[in-house]
């Protein structure tokens, strides 16, 4: 009876996030909660895990080797997520949080911390019409994690991320826990895409292409560097247009296709995994773990205080910023085009904190 007790405690503390008791005093905490047979591995939280991006990111997180406790949080709908995930027959532990008075149990003691929460987009709106509402929510998300994991790997979702990672670097530097190694806003979709449609056009598994995609995640400030692709190409003028047009609209291209049924969720979803799995490899020490990400560039590649470029991620996150390489004429106009967009997107977002 006593052990029957125990496994269905166990069972219990896996889906409520504060700790279980019974009736006849036999209680498990979540900090002891732990599957058996179950690898070590990172802990990692998801905030805003029930929305449209966070439940198959959940999902996908949920099957990586390298997690081994997964948080999921939102405001709403998490206790059904997290019942749904956590039937899964992967290693990772998952509980879930309901509400901002368990945000605080959901970040304690987390590797990484990735936040797609937020509206999403809708037909007609752009990234900065997201900005009053999403700038507060990642704001309230991330005082949280600065007071319970500030050393925590931040991957930044919630758009118009080139102005919601400098909200998070204000939020961290007012806590006094800024360190920017371990903000990363995730670009990734942006190199996803460049990679899918370059691929279509040279007839190649995407799989085998590496488009390096700087400057921002948004409209003219996502700069394609086809120049630098992997395997090398040339593209015509046309071809050159047509690409990076593509890729700057990518998001659009779905919003307007899902016709008021959404946006980019499920692509972001993979996107986000597939950079948060870079980033689990890199907190391991694997070696040459390179991604594209927008980070506090330190003025380093240009003169803005953020930039997505190259970086190396490694156990403390970014361990090295690449410089952008060569250019050529078009790539440079590009540039231009996207300092001017980003200069005012990043100081939006310092002066949504600080006012």
């Amino acid at each position: 009876m006593q052990r029957s007790a125990e496994r269905i405690a166990t069972i219990s503390a896996h889906l409520n996030p504060s700790a279980y008791q019974m009736e006849d005093g036999v209680g498990l905490s979540q900090a002891n909660c732990r599957a058996k047979g179950g690898s070590p591995g990172f802990k990692v939280a998801i905030l805003g895990a029930a929305g449209g991006i966070g439940q198959p990111l959940a999902m996908l997180m949920k099957m990586n080797p390298l997690v081994s406790v997964l948080h999921l949080y939102d405001v709403a709908n998490t206790p059904g997520v997290t019942a749904d995930i956590s039937h899964m027959d992967t290693g990772a532990v998952v509980r879930g949080f309901l509400g901002p008075q368990q945000l605080e149990d959901a970040l304690t003691g987390m590797d990484l911390v990735i936040i797609p929460a937020g509206v999403p987009r809708k037909p007609g709106m752009t990234r900065d019409d997201l900005f009053n509402i999403n700038a507060g929510i990642v704001k309230t998300l991330c005082e949280g994690i600065a007071k319970c994991c500030p050393k925590a790997i931040v991957n930044i979702i919630s758009n118009p991320v080139n102005s919601t990672v400098p909200i998070a670097a204000e939020v961290f530097k007012m806590a006094g826990t800024f360190d920017p190694r371990r903000l990363l806003g995730v670009t990734m979709l942006d190199v996803v895409r460049a990679n899918t449609f370059v691929a279509e056009v040279l007839g190649l598994d995407p799989r085998e292409v590496d488009v390096p995609v700087v400057g921002g995640h948004a409209g003219v400030t996502i700069l394609p560097l086809l120049s630098q692709i992997k395997p090398p190409c040339s593209f015509t003028p046309a071809e050159t247009e047509y690409l990076t047009s593509r890729i700057q609209n990518g998001g659009t291209e779905v919003v307007e296709a899902k016709a008021g049924a959404g946006s980019a969720t499920l692509s972001m979803a993979y996107a986000a995994v597939k950079f948060a799995d870079a980033c689990l490899h890199g907190l391991r020490g694997d070696a040459s773990i390179v991604e594209c990400a927008f980070v506090s560039s330190q003025a380093c590649v240009t003169e803005l205080p953020f930039f997505a470029s190259r970086v190396r991620l490694g156990r403390n996150g970014v361990e090295e910023i690449y410089p952008l390489g060569p250019l050529n004429e078009y790539e440079r106009s590009g540039l231009e085009k996207a300092k001017k967009e980003l200069a005012t997107s990043i100081h939006k977002g310092v002066t949504f904190v600080n006012k």
